[in-house]
């Protein structure tokens, strides 16, 4: 059967089953009538059984860290690229652009880039040099090449503007208003019943995110609170390690990433969420963390630090406690303000307009604008 339809190929380094922005993108671009495939990294310890509107292909790697794992991944991805006959390319993050460039100048098809963050700044590069150079170099050469550019908010889109002189498209990580259909009791989900549950939840609780702190908190705290973390990152075994701590064994959960439907299930029975980034990388600094609208649907107030988008939202629309210091003594003091103050139902009640003015109805209308420029 001979078919007109157009094909866009969007690549990403990690499982498509945990990037609910890149979900959203392949929706969209499905609503603008592309037949989508969709280039991800197979991990095998996810084991998510979902149904997309896409066709998927996942590249598998016998390494999946370091200098080899990138070469390889690099060399995979442009092959595998080359191999289809995309109509539009949307590459997400620095570690896909290559491969994604150097097929849309072969083919002559437009590359949509996406950059989820302020890559090279990522705590992981900080102290090697070599590493942050070579992808300094990498991002110097594609960007001011690149003619449609996206990223997550204004922070970061002012930072590349200073450096490139290129204007980045903002399209926020705001996730779409779903209520669970059926929301379960705390019961039913393990938790306890009678004490304040605070929740911290990310794909990516990584150094400098304020866990390790967040944890030694509740040693401070009594026995009417209850800390409930879901995700995954690089000091997750720390964090197990530390809820093994008598004093917190009956006062922590720690919970492996679960897909979207599921985690709401407990965030929608939490009392605050936190996000409290560490302003020690230009990354973290710039950064609006999806979790922060995950709290807002779940109608949540919010214990944020002061990184500016984050405290511009928790200010503005008056939906929880800036705090700045790490302190576990400080966040312990947070928390317990939080739960006491005469606030506390007029925050959970200022959610419905910070919804209302940030939603994905209104955000999506800049990337539906993008793909349709990029595909003429």
């Amino acid at each position: 059967m001979v078919t007109n339809q157009k094909t866009a190929v969007v690549s990403i380094i990690n499982s498509i089953h945990t990037d609910a922005r890149v979900q959203k993108t392949c929706k969209e671009l499905f609503l603008a009538g592309f037949e989508v495939i969709v280039i991800d990294r197979k991990i095998e310890s996810l084991g998510f059984q979902t149904t997309y509107n896409f066709k998927l292909i996942s590249l598998q790697f016998f390494i999946n860290t370091g200098v080899l794992f990138y070469f390889c991944y690099q060399v995979k991805l442009f092959f595998k690229l080359l191999s289809l006959r995309p109509n539009l390319l949307f590459s997400n993050d620095l570690d896909t652009l290559l491969p994604n460039y150097l097929v849309s100048k072969i083919k002559n098809v437009p590359l949509i880039y996406d950059s989820h963050e302020l890559f090279i700044e990522v705590p992981e590069l900080q102290n090697k040099r070599l590493k942050k150079g070579c992808w300094k170099m990498l991002e110097s050469f594609l960007i001011p090449r690149l003619k449609h550019l996206i990223t997550v908010n204004n922070s970061i889109a002012n930072v590349y503007k200073s450096i490139y002189d290129k204007d980045f498209k903002v399209v926020r990580n705001i996730p779409d208003n779903k209520i669970p259909e059926k929301l379960k009791t705390r019961k039913e989900l393990g938790l306890p019943e009678d004490k304040f549950i605070v929740i911290l939840q990310g794909a990516g609780i990584n150094i400098d995110r304020g866990a390790e702190e967040l944890i030694e908190s509740f040693k401070l705290l009594d026995d009417r609170f209850f800390l409930l973390i879901i995700g995954s990152g690089d000091v997750w075994q720390k964090l197990v390690e530390l809820c093994l701590d008598e004093k917190l064994k009956t006062k922590t959960r720690l919970i492996e990433r679960l897909p979207k439907n599921e985690l709401m299930q407990y965030t929608f029975n939490a009392t605050i969420g936190v996000s409290i980034d560490k302003s020690t990388n230009l990354n973290y600094y710039n950064s609006l963390p999806n979790k922060v609208f995950d709290y807002a649907n779940a109608g949540l107030p919010i214990l944020a630090s002061n990184i500016p988008e984050i405290a511009f939202l928790v200010n503005k629309y008056q939906v929880g406690l800036v705090i700045t210091s790490h302190e576990p003594s400080e966040i312990a003091k947070g928390i317990s303000e939080m739960v006491s103050s005469a606030h506390f139902m007029e925050w959970k009640e200022n959610y419905k307009k910070l919804i209302l003015e940030n939603n994905w109805e209104i955000e999506s209308k800049v990337l539906k604008a993008i793909i349709k420029h990029a595909a003429n």
